[in-house]
């Protein structure tokens, strides 16, 4: 056989013929201690704990480099392309930090003398250097990889061991025979032919092992390639030649013969067909065997898995099976135990009763709150899968099962605690405080486990009150401001106190009242942070972290605490309601403390006070958390309005400066001492550009009397090769800007744009860019933009200043003299190098109707895809610009934004599906303005051909009459309406929640390696679009829907149908009326509907009574929705509900009831071992098992013991002594049976289930799967009752 992966030592090769002192497979007699333990030695190619395939084991040889590692550039088909994408990218992560630190050292070596640093920097650019060119070949890999993904999928990736990687490459047809390579193509192949030359050859008996495993490895492919072939199976002679393999002393090829069981797998009928081969007992046995059995328990296992990938295969899973997986997740030292966990998971959401009887939540209880099972998150879900629904709750004690994880919170400080533990444990909580059920299941007994988990700050141990305030950051969604690090460390705030200067990054734009806010997209996440602060707060949270800051063990965490005291106070004011958030604000036992003047302590509380208020004042001046702020553009504008007027008075009066001022500042920048760049000051030279040189009469003694200017552009000039030979790096950007400053003050003035027309520097940029064109006869055989210099030097940062040229009519008209214009286009054109492309495009002004405009418009029409999603991009700042009512009347005085919503609307017709997504989102950005959303539709964009992708953009057209007119012409709406109705609704449903799930698990999204392949960042937790709430907007829209009839249907549904707790279609069909109803409410054109119809008072009743959780929290979120509007709340305000409004009186869309605990009051329930589901033969565990013969009678008896922890050692002594008189009992199929069916009823270990098994005589097992059982007729009756319950499924 071939290999694609390294091969291992002769000695560990799977393929070798077993060792033979000693039958794995044999039942003969083991000693108690043996039979009870479990060896933990871990052979390769097996599960680790840690849910991943690992063979780096003390015993592995280094050599065996494991199935999921490869080498560099080994292009491995079993590794997935996720996984070498992953590895590019890991690898791309690295080289980027490696990239940071050296730039950061460069910046810091640049500010010392140049001549003592003068080798160390050139050490620290070498090592930039090759970072960078090791960044651009993995990314040139990665779009590689990615690409070749796209193409040509690769098949999934198996965990196998390194055994069946083994597979032939070429046809098996070519190894059974021996023929010659030519003699048949591979291409010609008979699928039919080759299985039966398969099935011929595994006919032959006594052939070594490997024998078996190659041919059970071309079946394997076979099934691969031709995936329809196992649809026509012979399953009397697959069957035959499974059993054969499944009979064998061989691990590796019983373990060949369940994976080849996995790959003939089609559906339920093929699974009842493959259980008939008595694999049941074959697969428990198989899963007993001590570790060294390694390969053949996880291919048994896998076999089990592949159950549940059918539809209803679950059902044919035996609870015997069940039974053993149970009894190996709770074995400690299992290497199969975080797999077998995983497949408990599995069973309780797709079969809850089959584990339930099989005594498998109790085994997962544990797994919960342990700290071993390393995601312990995913278990979270399956049981909050289970709390949902009252049917399946009853399987549950009362949600007791959910506070495992708070116990190492409350245990006795006295005791040691694992801070490993402890970490996972808080991983559980969050998920459960972030999902709506579990903040439900919670609630029970007044908030009892929220009240532990607060009331744990109290506890003075330093790691668990720093994971619990970590756990606290992370539920609340708190993100640390930037000057945190700093204020934790114990600096004081007012040292680095600009924190306003972080407000720089809001885009100040004046607000406008045709530009639709982002508080109008109802946040999802905020209303859950607002429900789970109440929580905290109604726990005690407030008086807990008062107590903490008083009592903290160290300075660090006095702080962290003053920190998140602060965040609750402000998160308090923004979410909650007045009546919640007036009493906390004032902290009234800390102003007790703090006025206790006759007391030391009151000193603490008066520094708490200062800190508490030092860091709110500092919080509101940084901005931090603004999004949920009323009337938050207007407050920013004014922000940056201000403090661009002091900068703006600031430049004005460095620009007023005098001529000996002026003389004075230019001799400082050392610009007129020397032509050494590296000693010049280019911060006072930046400062000069941005101040005295806007002065014209300045510029033109700078120009004419000094040599200041002349110097700077000679600096810029290609042919003296210093800034085109300055390296690429973050401290050298500096130059680029300075160069900037400098075109654009010349261009300001008629002196600077002359001088500017006289120099040599444009001359030498048009040479250089004439290099890239064949037609110009200018030829250089080192370009000055080839990719690498264009990677490593600064020649990038000439297009730069070229952009800068473009945004004036004089500097267009100087391009245009030396022909640069000319070169654009030529570089448009030019193959490969679309390195070259972006970094011209995204340097470019396009705010002037001049040449640039086509440039990019030809790039989007002409180029490659990738450089057709990038141009597109950029017309994202001119798109969401605002369009002025002045720039009018004809097209071709059209403003920018017009011209960018235009072009955007012919990239809608790109044979690309990836461009025409990219031209939807930006659009979909623009429409928030109101005249932006006008000339959109005034465009008449089609978007059928688009589906899904642009229905989002179709439903911002409803907001306006001419978009309603627009699609009312082409009867969309209609069409649409109907859609929605009839099953939209309920899809939009599992939208919404996927999207607040997804906010909620704080997935962190993958890093943008490649601009241009990346689509933009989703935002999750905002309330997708519906089509009713857009058709609302309009008054003709809610004519329509008035005259449907759609809303009334909605309101009778949630009437009468409201209280659903059973069939999941009703309660997904209430969901979506909810959400329908409320995004209606949600608009001010929607308060007539909701007056007409009683549907608030049901919406109020489900919130408070559903027995279904989830259905609880969608009511939840619509009343959130309802309260958007004035008259919204005052509906509400009927039913005891009230909202949240912002300073300005402007509703928040958050709402709670006065009476916080209805909105958490559930009926507790009584827990029940198989729920309300009725019984079966499989499920009665009383059924006796008897035997007429006095020593069988007696076996079953002390098999029924070992189930007894006090009589286990007893009981296996006793068995040891009747196993050495060899009875029959031990050599009957009979026996077997029964002692089978007890094995299913009771719960045992795994040692004990292993030690049982091997009481029996190998032959046993032939006898039952070869169907040769020669017991007498009472016995067989016996046994055929008894093996009825094993073969049937609830």
């Amino acid at each position: 056989m071939t290999s694609q992966l390294e091969a291992p030592p002769a000695e560990n090769n799977a393929l070798q013929p077993p060792f033979r002192g000693k039958d794995v497979r044999s039942m003969s007699a083991t000693n108690v201690s043996k039979g009870l333990s479990y060896n933990s030695i871990a052979p390769p190619g097996s599960f680790s704990s840690e849910l991943k395939s690992t063979i780096s084991r003390s015993e592995t040889p280094a050599g065996l480099g494991g199935y999921t590692h490869y080498g560099d550039g080994a292009a491995d088909d079993n590794i997935t392309s996720e996984q070498r994408q992953a590895e590019f990218r890991s690898r791309i992560d690295k080289e980027t930090k490696i990239k940071v630190g050296s730039e950061n050292l460069l910046e810091a070596l640049n500010a010392k003398n140049a001549k003592q640093t003068r080798d160390q920097r050139l050490r620290v650019e070498s090592e930039l250097n090759s970072s960078n060119r090791k960044i651009a070949q993995l990314k040139s890999d990665l779009e590689a990889e990615i690409q070749r993904a796209k193409d040509q999928p690769s098949s999934p990736g198996s965990r196998l061991s390194y055994l069946f990687h083994n597979a032939p490459p070429r046809s098996p047809s070519r190894q059974l025979g021996d023929r010659d390579d030519g003699e048949v193509e591979e291409e010609a192949e008979s699928p039919s032919f080759v299985l039966s030359e398969i099935f011929q050859a595994l006919e032959a008996e006594d052939m070594p092992p490997h024998f078996y495993v190659e041919r059970a490895n071309s079946l394997a492919e076979l099934f691969k390639r031709h995936p329809t072939l196992k649809y026509d199976l012979a399953w009397s002679i697959f069957g035959l030649r499974i059993q054969a393999m499944l009979l064998s002393d061989s691990r590796e090829v019983v373990a060949a013969g369940y994976r080849l069981l996995r790959y003939a797998v089609t559906d339920r009928k093929s699974l009842q067909t493959i259980r008939s081969f008595h694999t049941d007992y074959l697969v428990i046995v198989s899963l007993v065997k001590e570790s060294k059995a390694s390969i053949e328990r996880e291919q048994a296992l896998k076999f089990v898995r592949a159950f549940l990938d059918v539809k209803d295969g679950v059902k044919e899973i035996s609870r015997s099976i069940v039974r053993i997986i149970v009894a190996m997740a709770e074995h400690p030292e299992d290497r199969l135990r975080s797999i077998c966990i995983l497949t408990l998971a599995e069973i309780l959401i797709r079969d809850p009763p089959l584990l339930a009887s099989a005594g498998g939540i109790g085994t997962l209880t544990d797994a919960l709150g342990d700290g071993s099972y390393q995601a312990s998150e995913s278990l979270s879900h399956a049981f909050l899968y289970l709390l949902d629904v009252p049917s399946r709750r009853k399987l549950l004690r009362s949600g007791y099962e959910l506070g495992v994880p708070f116990a190492a919170f409350t245990s006795s400080p006295l005791i040691p605690t694992n801070e490993e533990r402890l970490k996972e444990d808080a991983k559980v909580v969050a998920v459960l405080l972030k999902n709506w059920t579990g903040l439900m299941t919670l609630s029970l007994n007044d908030f009892l486990a929220v009240k532990s988990i607060v009331s744990a700050l109290c506890i003075p141990t330093t790691g668990m009150r720093n994971i619990l305030l970590e756990l606290f950051f992370d539920v609340l969604r708190i993100k640390p401001p930037s000057w945190s690090s700093s204020f934790l460390a114990g600096r004081r705030l007012t040292t680095y106190g600009r924190v306003t200067n972080l407000k720089t990054e809001v885009n100040a734009k004046p607000p406008s009242a045709d530009i639709e806010d982002e508080n109008s997209r109802m946040s999802l996440l905020d209303h859950f942070t607002a429900v789970i602060l109440a929580v905290l707060l109604h726990a005690g949270l407030l008086q807990a972290l008062l107590y903490a800051e008083e009592d903290a063990p160290d300075l660090a965490l006095k702080r962290k605490t003053t920190l998140l005291l602060g965040e609750v106070l402000k998160l308090s004011n923004q979410l909650l309601p007045s009546n919640w958030s007036a009493n906390l604000q004032v902290l009234p036992e800390l102003f007790y403390s703090a006025s206790r003047f006759g007391l030391d302590s009151r000193f603490i509380a008066t520094g708490t006070i200062y800190q508490v208020d030092s860091v709110n004042r500092t919080l509101y001046r940084s901005g931090v958390g603004s999004a949920l702020q009323g009337n938050k553009n207007q407050m920013v504008y004014e922000t940056m309005t201000g403090m661009r007027q002091s900068e703006t008075a600031k430049a004005q009066a460095i620009s007023q400066v005098d001529e000996g001022q002026f003389r004075s500042l230019m001799y400082d920048t050392q610009v007129l001492n020397t032509v050494n760049f590296t000693k010049w000051k280019w911060d006072l030279i930046q400062s000069i550009l941005d101040g005295p040189m806007l002065n014209a009469k300045r510029q033109e003694e700078a120009i004419k009397v000094t040599k200041f200017v002349h110097r700077l552009l000679s600096f810029l000039r290609p042919f003296k090769y210093r800034f085109s030979e300055a390296k690429n790096t973050k401290p050298n950007q500096r130059y680029v800007r300075a160069g900037c400053s400098l075109m654009r003050a010349l261009l300001q003035t008629a002196e600077g744009t002359r001088y500017l027309a006289e120099e040599k520097l444009l001359r030498q940029i048009a040479e250089c860019l004439a290099q890239l064109d064949r037609m110009s006869g200018i030829t250089s055989s080192t370009p000055l933009f080839s990719p690498e210099r264009l990677s490593e030097t600064l020649v990038g940062g000439y297009f730069t200043i070229l952009g800068v040229m473009c945004s004036t009519l004089q500097g267009l008209q100087m391009l245009a003299r030396w022909k640069i214009i000319n070169m654009f286009y030529h570089i448009i054109e030019l193959p490969g190098r679309d390195d070259l492309i972006r970094t011209m495009l995204s340097n470019l002004d396009f705010t002037l109707d001049n040449h640039p405009r086509i440039i990019l418009s030809k790039a989007m029409t002409s180029c490659s895809k990738r450089i057709r999603i990038f141009a597109t991009r950029q017309l994202r700042k001119y798109a969401t610009s605002e369009i002025s009512p002045a720039s009018g009347a004809a097209d071709a005085t059209a403003g920018a934004a017009k011209w960018a919503i235009r072009l955007l609307v012919t990239q809608l017709y790109d044979p690309e599906i990836e461009v025409c997504e990219v031209a939807v989102k930006i659009l979909e950005e623009a429409c928030n303005n109101k005249r932006s959303l006008e000339y959109v539709v005034k465009c008449r964009p089609a978007l059928d051909h688009l589906g899904e992708i642009g229905a989002p953009l179709l439903l911002r057209f409803l907001s306006t009459s001419t978009g309603y007119h627009y699609l009312d012409g082409l009867d969309y709406i209609t069409k649409e309406m109907d859609d929605w109705f009839l099953g939209r609704n309920d899809s939009y449903v599992a939208v919404v929640e996927a999207s607040l799930a997804r906010a909620l698990a704080d997935i962190p999204e993958r890093p943008q390696q490649l601009q241009d392949e990346n689509p933009e960042p989703r935002e999750y937790g905002i309330v997708p679009p519906h089509f009713y709430r857009e058709l609302t907007r309009t008054a003709e829209g809610c004519k329509l829907l008035e005259q449907k009839g759609h809303f009334d249907e909605f309101a009778t549904t949630i009437a009468d149908l409201g209280m659903e707790d059973e069939d999941p279609e009703t309660i997904l069909k209430v969901k979506g009326c909810l959400w329908a109803v409320g995004n209606v409410g949600s608009m001010a054109l929607g308060a007539s509907f909701l007056e007409k119809s009683d549907v608030v008072k049901w919406i109020v009743k489900i919130a408070e009574e559903s027995e279904v959780m989830t259905m609880r929290g969608t009511a939840f979120f619509v009343l959130g929705l309802i309260s958007r509007s004035l008259h919204g709340q005052e509906i509400l305000a009927e039913y005891r509900w009230d909202g949240t409004v912002n300073a300005v009186g402007e509703c928040l869309g958050f709402c709670f009831p006065l009476e916080f605990k209805k909105l958490f009051t559930i009926k507790p329930w009584t827990g029940s071992s198989i729920g309300s589901q009725p019984m079966t033969s499989r499920q009665m565990t009383n059924t006796p098992v008897t035997d007429a013969d006095d020593t069988n009678a007696r076996i079953i008896d002390l098999i029924k013991d070992l189930g007894n922890t006090v009589l286990t050692k007893r009981a296996a002594a006793d068995l040891n002594a009747i196993k050495a008189r060899k009875p029959r009992g031990f050599q009957r199929p009979a026996l077997f049976h029964k002692v089978m069916s007890i094995l299913e009823s009771q719960h045992y270990r795994l040692g004990a289930c292993r030690f049982v098994i091997d009481l029996f005589d190998r032959k046993v097992m032939r006898q039952i799967v070869l169907e040769e059982e020669d017991d007498d007729s009472s016995d067989e009756s016996a046994s055929e009752t008894l093996r009825e319950p094993v073969s049937d499924k609830p």
